[in-house]
């Protein structure tokens, strides 16, 4: 076997299909969607369909689709945008500790602008408890964060909940659900948002497409400004291609999500994979919820190992995982995430995360726990403080 990739958090390969749909809009199907003519009236009309697939997939109306860059583009707007058109109304924000860093930035950016932000404690799980949420809404609250799960440990949170807590404080409601559209069912109405972030890149959609639902009655600041772009909400020419990408990929999820077949697989998958992990490889902990969580996501932290060289020794093997976001991977520091659900640094420090979806075979699950649990075993080889700890 020569390759296990268990990182589709991260990135996933473009799917053939979703290729196929987009390559006549690089070359043959080039037209400016904001010209009058017939080659750009015909490529704005492709725009608007796959507008009215994203629309269809989590029960919104087109014209409650704004296309971006990517998800992080899609929280910044939520975030500032609603921040920047209400603070006649308030200054006050809640966000919850465990959010993407492009909401956790953005909120420390409105920090610094004279906002005050209260973040949000979380369980042992990863969990946002609506009571907790109810205790940190003021008088003076705009705007309320909780993304729908988290990357780093699967927790999938209890959004509906967390709404009405919302909607009866008459406060403005933000999701960030670039982890669960197209991996899970996601309905905006079910789940009574008034905003929602999304993204292709673990879809099969091509790198650096978004988007983000707002309920037609949410006033929204724009944060590029020039034409009239999306409703005049984000100015620049389309990425058509990009666009078409991700409305091919998120057909095909929704195809997927109703015969439900990727959903069972590869929860039995993951189980597999947990149950294995917890069997062969001690002093190793289960990170996140052990049954609200991401049908494909995997999470562990090992005592005395550093998570970045169990991963350079994985890819050796051919087996290829993740440490968390794949925005803060790289940044060396203890996990936020891990931090806040009171995972110690000395353990949080060795975190590794597993992402599967549809194309991952149970073999390669069988490949892992091979390959696993000697990799473990040879870093705490080295290391003083798995020895000091068995010296003990």
């Amino acid at each position: 076997m020569n390759r296990v990739y268990m990182d589709h958090a991260a990135a996933t390969p473009v799917r053939r299909r979703v290729l196929d749909a987009m390559l006549p809009y690089f070359d043959r199907e080039f037209g400016n969607p904001s010209t009058v003519y017939d080659m750009g009236s015909k490529v704005k009309q492709v725009v608007e369909g796959q507008r009215e697939k994203v629309a269809e997939l989590i029960g919104a109306k087109p014209g409650e689709i704004i296309f971006t860059s990517s998800g992080a583009e899609a929280n910044n707007l939520a975030i500032k945008g609603v921040a920047f058109a209400r603070q006649k109304k308030g200054d006050h924000l809640v966000i919850s500790s465990i959010e993407h860093h492009s909401v956790l930035n953005s909120a420390r950016f409105l920090e610094r602008m004279g906002f005050e932000v209260a973040f949000l404690a979380v369980d042992k799980y990863g969990l946002v408890e609506p009571e907790r949420l109810m205790e940190a809404i003021r008088p003076e609250t705009i705007l309320v964060s909780i993304m729908h799960a988290n990357n780093e440990i699967g927790t999938i949170e209890p959004i509906s909940e967390i709404s009405s807590v919302c909607r009866e404080n008459g406060v403005v409601f933000h999701t960030d659900g670039v982890a669960t559209v197209g991996n899970i069912p996601v309905k905006v109405d079910k789940l009574g948002v008034d905003l929602l972030s999304l993204s292709g890149v673990s879809l099969g959609a091509p790198k650096g497409i978004g988007a983000l639902y707002f309920r037609d009655r949410i006033r929204l600041m724009p944060l590029i400004h020039g034409g009239i772009q999306e409703r005049g909400r984000r100015a620049g020419t389309e990425n058509v291609p990009a666009i078409v990408g991700l409305g091919k990929a998120l057909e095909l999820a929704a195809e997927e999500l109703a015969n439900g077949v990727n959903g069972s697989r590869v929860r039995e998958m993951r189980n597999t994979l947990v149950s294995g992990v917890q069997e062969r490889i001690e002093h190793s902990k289960h990170t996140g919820h052990p049954e609200k969580r991401l049908p494909g996501h995997a999470s562990f932290c090992f005592e005395a190992i550093e998570g970045e060289a169990l991963l350079f020794m994985l890819s050796q093997g051919g087996v290829y995982a993740n440490t968390g976001s794949a925005c803060a991977s790289k940044a060396l520091k203890t996990s936020p995430v891990l931090a806040a659900i009171g995972i110690p640094p000395e353990v949080a420090q060795g975190s590794i995360v597993f992402t599967m979806n549809g194309s991952n075979r149970i073999e390669e699950v069988e490949y892992v726990l091979e390959k696993l649990p000697p990799a473990v075993e040879r870093l705490r080889s080295f290391s003083p403080v798995w020895k000091k700890s068995m010296a003990a």
